[in-house]
């Protein structure tokens, strides 16, 4: 469970965008994070002068109460520039904080939202690209992983060689392998030899999970071992709501495939009836889709079997037994009967096997074949990626493209992060972020330990099993040690057959079955709960795993506003340090409170206190799904963000207690920001946190996000915790009953 932090983009279309002319690299940073890192180019002196006189009718400071290093300048300058001091805090905390910001910030054109978040994926973005343009080395000073890395970005780069390479390998391999694109073919496709087992499963040996997902993952029930999952895929639009009404999105998605097809074939007697056929059949089989408020609302239903009594469990038409068999097989892995299965949506796989037995095979090949072709869209010349483009316009809401060495960067970042983390770390990455981070898990963890002890809603054995499972928490900080090591043998194992040539299409196709293999040959390993996850350092997020009980904190989020290792305290508190209480939290919200200190899915706490437990979350679900997104008009779904909210209540609390602790043991240390020093410390500590959320979005990412996201958006994200906040209220003089402090507060943790 993340702290963000999902961005919104549906799987099914998180796709590389058309390359673009970019402007020059520091234009580009300069555009896009000046409201972040405020006036650089302005002198300290004439800096000093304008913060001077926003200060005037303050108070006056004794000037060594001033903290004047760098960091304070810029960190006072982007947050003077963000509020909107006309906005009363105890009214709407949210606009007081980020009215300017908003006002003031306009979403890139090649982008669906602007936020503090997005500003700092976007200076990392640079990094990696910065990292990756130096061309490969065949020295041996450098590790193979690395070098391919470099290979693997200059292949997507070179537009020429994509051009050169065209469709004929995507073509052929669909042609040869998959049986053929029926709309393509008009009349003369053949059918006589079509299997959908068989070609999902040929699809499977691709990373393509489509119609129903199988994989590999820890044991809900045995942390220890991994098993096997069986599920519902995704959807081409994501979400079960967009195919429930006709609407501009529909017809561009319908239009998409159908640009696709006549692009790629000069038959075109049958596009239009096909193009109708696959919507229609998508749009039946999202009936029966389950929504992530669905399956947050059901946690419970996922099944336990074996792979030999499976057939048993799921008596469809579709043999699931000899897909999950084979596809494991190709993959050199033979299961046996006791292997154990989870099997999640099971009307899902019941529903849509009956939609099966009574669809065409040609439409049947064609929705498949359309499934990986959306995405191998992002791997053709640029006449073909412009096609998904203009559907993209229309779903997110952007206008124009992103940079190609952008997409290419995300990309190899994407896939072979932890051979860049090796770069970054060692370029960007100060390791003083990672020590403070540890003194402050530390501080925040016992913060929570403290509210745990004083809980007065759980009995004696619940409380001291929970307060056992907070102190066994692992956790991660900056990145996993050996990649700071000149031993470089793990990394070169983990990426011994990434080997690239310059034709970025094979390289692609070639990775994807490396990750396809690699997820099945997990089921034989054993899982090591200490390790790192699978998410690289190289990424502007945090995460909680409840089957290993573990918190980790990338490097990529060690980074202004959310840490710095010059900034008072209360910065670092209010930002990364209740990032750091969000995660923690999450082991004990509606879903990882399900998990016990070593990571398995047992009960441990006792009915009357998950009763009393529920009670608390009712209120913050009922809270979160009366607020309103203005700008579309819609109601947030609190259902669908339960978990998040509480994480993201509970972590504000926790942050604010241990900031509190430390600022006793360390007297008269924190120094005001100049021109902000008529606000308290603790006050700085909740106009930083608020900061982070600053956030502005297209209507059609806005609709997006509350479709899909298990995230409430920013601006709830602030007045949500902060109105729950008693602290809240005395460090701002608030009255219960004002806009941004609640009555009857919502408390889980």
């Amino acid at each position: 469970m993340n702290a963000q932090f999902s961005d919104g983009a549906l799987k099914s279309l998180s796709v590389l965008k058309n390359p673009q002319t970019s402007p020059p690299r520091s234009k580009r940073i300069f555009i896009l994070l000046g409201i972040l890192i405020g006036l650089l180019a302005i002198s300290t002196a004439v800096l000093a002068v304008i913060l001077a006189m926003k200060s005037k009718t303050t108070e006056k400071t004794v000037d060594n109460e001033l903290c004047t290093s760098p960091y304070c300048v810029k960190a006072a300058n982007y947050l003077i520039e963000s509020m909107d001091e006309t906005v009363e805090p105890c009214e709407d905390f949210y606009h007081f904080v980020c009215g300017t910001w908003i006002k003031n910030s306009r979403i890139p054109d090649d982008t669906d939202a602007i936020s503090t978040f997005n500003l700092l994926r976007t200076q990392l973005d640079y990094n990696v690209v910065d990292l990756l343009t130096p061309p490969p080395r065949n020295d041996s000073n450098e590790p193979k992983a690395v070098t391919n890395t470099r290979i693997l970005y200059h292949s997507c780069i070179d537009e020429q060689n994509i051009e050169d390479d065209g469709v004929y390998l995507i073509l052929s391999l669909v042609n040869k392998e998959f049986g053929g694109w029926p709309i393509l073919q008009g009349s003369s496709w053949d059918n006589s030899t079509f299997n959908l087992l068989n070609l999902l499963l040929k699809l499977r040996q691709y990373n393509n999970d489509i119609i129903f997902g199988i994989g590999t993952s820890i044991d809900e029930k045995n942390s220890k071992e991994y098993d096997i999952g069986i599920g519902q895929s995704d959807l081409g639009l994501g979400q079960r709501q967009y195919y429930s009404n006709e609407s501009k999105i529909t017809i561009a998605y319908r239009q998409f495939i159908y640009n696709l097809a006549a692009a790629l074939t000069s038959d075109a007697s049958m596009i239009e009836q096909d193009v109708n056929d696959i919507f229609a059949f998508e749009k039946e089989i999202a009936k029966h889709y389950w929504t992530p408020e669905e399956r947050r609302g059901r946690p419970n239903t996922t099944i336990r079997t074996t792979v030999g009594n499976l057939t048993h469990l799921l008596n469809t038409t579709f043999d699931f037994t000899n897909y999950v068999r084979s596809a494991y097989l190709w993959a050199g892995i033979t299961l046996v009967d006791n292997d154990i299965v989870a099997v999640s949506e099971r009307e899902y796989l019941y529903n849509v096997s009956s939609i099966i037995d009574r669809t065409s095979s040609r439409t049947l090949q064609n929705y498949v074949l359309w499934r990986f072709l959306m995405h191998r869209v992002d791997n053709m010349p640029k006449q073909f990626r412009s096609i998904k483009e203009n559907f993209q316009h229309i779903f997110r809401g952007t206008t124009a493209e992103q940079p190609r060495k952008i997409i290419c960067g995300n990309y190899v970042n994407g896939n072979m992060g932890f051979a860049v983390s090796k770069l970054y770390i060692k370029k960007y990455f100060d390791d003083n972020a990672r020590n403070q981070s540890y003194e402050m898990i530390g501080n925040i963890q016992k913060a929570f330990i403290d509210m745990l002890e004083q809980t007065i809603w759980m009995d004696v054995t619940s409380k001291n099993k929970a307060i056992e499972k907070a102190q066994a928490i692992d956790e991660k900080i900056g990145y996993p040690d050996y990649l700071a090591s000149d031993n470089v043998t793990q990394l070169e194992t983990e990426y011994a057959e990434y080997i690239f040539n310059s034709s970025y299409i094979s390289n692609v196709l070639k990775l994807l079955q490396i990750k396809a293999k690699t997820e099945f040959q997990l089921l034989r390993k054993p899982v090591d709960r200490k390790a790192w996850g699978l998410s690289a350092p190289t990424v502007v997020n945090a995460f909680y795993a409840p089957s290993k009980n573990q918190i980790t904190f990338p490097a990529g989020i060690l980074q202004t506003p959310f840490f710095d290792k010059d900034a008072p305290k209360y910065l670092n508190y209010g930002a990364i340090g209740v990032v750091i209480g969000h995660e923690i939290t999450h082991g004990f919200d509606n879903s990882g409170r399900q998990f016990d200190k070593n990571g398995n899915r047992i009960p441990w706490w006792t009915n009357e206190t998950i009763q009393e437990f529920n009670n608390r979350k009712r209120c913050i679900v009922d809270q979160y799904s009366n607020f309103t997104v203005p700008q579309i008009n819609i109601k947030a779904n609190g259902n669908q963000t339960q978990g998040e909210d509480i994480a993201d209540n509970g972590g504000l609390r926790e942050a604010f207690f241990a900031y509190q602790k430390w600022t006793k043991a360390n007297l008269n240390v924190d120094k005001k920001l100049p021109g902000l020093s008529k606000y308290t410390s603790e006050q700085m500590f909740f106009i930083n946190y608020a900061h982070t959320w600053c956030s502005k979005m297209t209507d059609s990412y806005a609709l997006n996000r509350v479709l899909s996201d298990v995230h409430s958006l920013g601006q709830f994200r602030v007045i949500g915790p902060t109105s729950n906040f008693v602290e809240f209220d005395r460090v701002f003089n608030c009255r219960p009953g004002q806009g941004n402090s609640r009555v009857k507060k919502c408390i889980v943790w």
